[in-house]
């Protein structure tokens, strides 16, 4: 039985990594800071060969020590700050987590190496935020220049880079993965999916930013993991994946479609209308992948339709919504407004 672990397991592309690891019979070390985001009923209370670290990834010696102990195979780091909105409010959270994480995840590896002779993989989850804003009809290909919008995004910029570095002088076994917009059950509703889901169950308006027209490329987060877990297995070492569905909508085109499945999902009418709200800072008007690598490298391609896998998100969010999952507070709070 492999030993991995994954980092960040308590949210929402975590959790459901850790799902799919445990049908497919891995041993998983769960490390998560458990923060706003992080829910531990997005874990089967019943899994098995698990085991969880309430740890914050900068702290080196305990990240060093579980590796000393565990000796996992593989890392899957996931644990970051992603909201964009809570990045321009507070960006020192995202400097921290995402940077400065992954720089205690590298120093605690090449301890591994050193004490151990041996090297442990590790497998960065990035985003496409990193390429910054792409002019319609581009896409963005593995090593294209980073031009970073946002704090978060150039947090996560950062922390590639270190990675290079890293493979560069130490030697260190690591792949990172920049993928798009996900979206599916388990998503931590600040995000604009789960948003638009959230307010129509509530009867509310539906917000979106400035016009709408901002593009963005949507996978359902089952297809993501499946990518993770055949590129920690295939992927070649040193090297840089986009995952991409090819699925590119503007944000108004995806409200109204969640709106009219949503009503033919619930079998009734609803009083919430879109509406336009102040636009984001420095919000870029579209991101966009070409994912030829990974399909010609890995093999690898998405499964689920967007109408598939929205059906299955709002289905999910509509079972859910008077359990525990929802019990938290500040749903539906504007963050990152600048005054």
């Amino acid at each position: 039985m492999k030993t991995v672990v994954v980092t960040g397991g308590l949210g929402f592309i975590g959790s459901n990594l850790i799902r799919l690891l445990n049908k497919k019979n891995y041993y998983i070390i769960n490390i998560d800071k458990c923060t706003y985001a992080s829910n531990f009923n997005n874990i089967d209370k019943k899994i098995k060969n698990y085991v969880f670290f309430k740890l914050d990834i900068n702290k080196f010696d305990l990240i060093k020590n579980i590796l000393i102990k565990y000796k996992p195979e593989t890392i899957f780091n996931l644990a970051a700050e992603t909201h964009v909105d809570r990045s321009i409010e507070s960006p020192i959270n995202f400097i921290k987590s995402n940077t400065l994480g992954v720089f205690c995840i590298l120093e605690a590896l090449r301890e591994y190496k050193k004490l151990n002779k041996k090297t442990i993989k590790l497998i960065h989850i990035s985003t496409d935020e990193v390429y910054g804003d792409i002019k319609l009809g581009k896409r963005s290909i593995e090593g294209d220049r980073y031009n970073p919008s946002s704090p978060y995004a150039a947090s996560k910029a950062a922390a590639d880079l270190l990675i290079n570095s890293y493979v560069k002088t130490y030697k260190l076994p690591s792949i990172i993965t920049n993928c798009c917009n996900n979206y599916g059950p388990g998503q931590f509703p600040e995000k604009l999916i789960p948003t638009i889901i959230y307010n129509l169950v509530k009867n509310y308006n539906v917000p979106i930013y400035g016009k709408g027209k901002n593009i963005r490329e949507w996978i359902y987060v089952d297809d993501h993991c499946d990518a993770l877990i055949k590129i920690s297995k295939k992927g070649e070492l040193g090297e840089q994946y986009n995952i991409g569905s090819g699925v590119r909508l503007s944000n108004i085109e995806v409200a109204k479609e969640i709106i009219y499945l949503f009503k033919k999902i619930n079998n009734k009418n609803s009083d919430s209308k879109i509406t336009f709200v102040k636009d984001r800072p420095g919000h870029d008007i579209c991101y966009s992948l070409n994912s030829s690598k990974i399909i010609k490298k890995i093999k690898w391609k998405a499964k689920n339709t967007f109408d598939l896998g929205i059906k299955k998100t709002i289905k999910w969010y509509i079972e859910k919504f008077n359990t525990s999952f929802f019990m938290k507070k500040n749903y539906g709070k504007r963050f990152g407004l600048i005054k």
